[in-house]
């Protein structure tokens, strides 16, 4: 009889280990598993992440003006004046940007003084005077314009003002020494902002 109670107690300890050691490994498999599906939630968070940002950097003013044969001159000379990197971040830019044609009208030893590693300040002022802080589309400028009497004014990254005008359902803009030109191509669409096209180069006063 007692070794018969001797039995019973070794078996239902054994049981109790057997349990135990199935619970054991259940919660191990349990932590195993979500170990490796948080691993892969990281890793598929990071590969989107990735992914966005790959987007972005292939749609900024930047990657856009670099992309488009008309704007070789003004991408030269973004490169030439260190701003390039600063339009390939987030932020939010409207550029009126001059075409080749546009550059094209300024004299050449004027372009070329500019393009000068000395003059580099000077080059920086003069495209940043091309550019506006915030994301203006066509249609808000119009409405700008129309809301102040035809005549909206912006203050560029460069310091200077420009007018904004409605000529012949075209907007102008007018720089500080009163030249005029022309947004011919409108609302190129980018991650940090929009980009319009000008048919001239506009100059701040200094």
């Amino acid at each position: 009889m007692k070794m018969k109670s001797i039995f019973l107690s070794l078996a239902v300890m054994a049981l109790v280990l057997t349990a135990c050691n199935d619970n054991e490994k259940k919660e191990a498999e349990a932590k195993a598993e979500a170990e490796r599906m948080e691993m892969e939630a990281q890793q598929k968070a990071e590969e989107e992440a990735m992914m966005l940002q790959r987007e972005f950097e292939e749609n900024t003013i930047a990657a856009k003006a670099m992309g488009n044969d008309q704007f070789s001159t003004l991408v030269a000379a973004l490169k030439q004046a260190g701003l390039a990197q600063t339009f390939m971040e987030e932020g939010e830019y409207t550029v009126f940007a001059p075409t080749n044609d546009a550059f094209n009208a300024v004299p050449k030893n004027t372009l070329d003084n500019l393009m000068m590693a000395e003059n580099q300040d000077q080059l920086q002022g003069l495209l940043k005077y091309h550019v506006v802080s915030g994301e203006w589309k066509a249609a808000d400028l119009i409405k700008a314009i129309q809301d102040n009497d035809n005549k909206y004014r912006v203050t560029t990254l460069q310091g200077e003002n420009l007018i904004l005008s409605l000529k012949n359902d075209n907007v102008m803009v007018t720089d500080a020494k009163g030249n005029t030109a022309t947004v011919i191509m409108a609302d190129v669409d980018a991650t940090n902002g929009v980009i319009h096209a000008i048919d001239k180069v506009v100059m701040p006063k200094a």
